[in-house]
């Protein structure tokens, strides 16, 4: 067993306030579900990672409850369920000594968001030597809002038309990775092989 599915985020912690209805990949939680069920049936380690932002408040707080998985997403016993509290999943958590441990040196990066937490971890996974597929489909993100305009109520910041769209995302992640830091799969191609 050398391959490993790295679920990154893919938290109740999101669907809280308006973004939520803008997400890119609303059926994100069942897209990971098919990844993780053919991961398991390979016999791939499946390893699971939340955010947490301890004492803000806030829906990434491990005090509000939601930094839990998604309905429908349960770690099996011996899975690993690590909290980060970083954007990528090696530097605040121990995932760099499950994988030289278990010597998997190859991965599968799914979760929210696509061009941060999924994309930074896959970009660190590539430098520290991993071989990485990234499966854009079953990665999630949301409209980001022009720098001068973050502060603004969502309605706003969806209407402004400085507003980077979640299609432009997504196309931006997979240009920046592929080639260089991941191999751009599709869920069908994950799960079939």
């Amino acid at each position: 067993m050398t391959q490993a599915l790295i679920v990154v985020d893919v938290q109740e912690s999101f669907r809280q306030g308006p973004r939520w209805a803008s997400v890119s990949v609303p059926d994100v939680a069942d897209r990971v579900s098919r990844l993780v069920g053919a991961a398991r049936d390979r016999g791939d380690t499946v390893i699971w990672v939340l955010h947490a932002e301890p004492g803000t408040g806030g829906p990434f707080d491990p005090a509000s409850g939601l930094v839990r998985m998604m309905d429908g997403l349960e770690p099996r016993p011996g899975e690993p369920v690590l909290t980060k509290t970083t954007r990528n999943a090696f530097t605040s958590t121990e995932l760099q000594r499950l994988l030289t441990v278990a010597g998997i040196r190859e991965l599968t990066v799914c979760g929210i968001q696509t061009e941060q937490c999924c994309e930074t971890t896959t970009r660190v996974a590539a430098d520290l030597g991993y071989d990485v597929v990234f499966v854009t489909e079953a990665t999630a993100t949301f409209p980001i809002p022009h720098r001068s305009a973050a502060d603004r109520p969502w309605d706003e910041i969806l209407a402004d038309p400085r507003t980077l769209g979640t299609a432009a995302i997504v196309e931006r992640t997979e240009y920046a990775l592929a080639g260089r830091f991941a191999t751009i799969r599709t869920v069908a191609e994950v799960v079939g092989r």
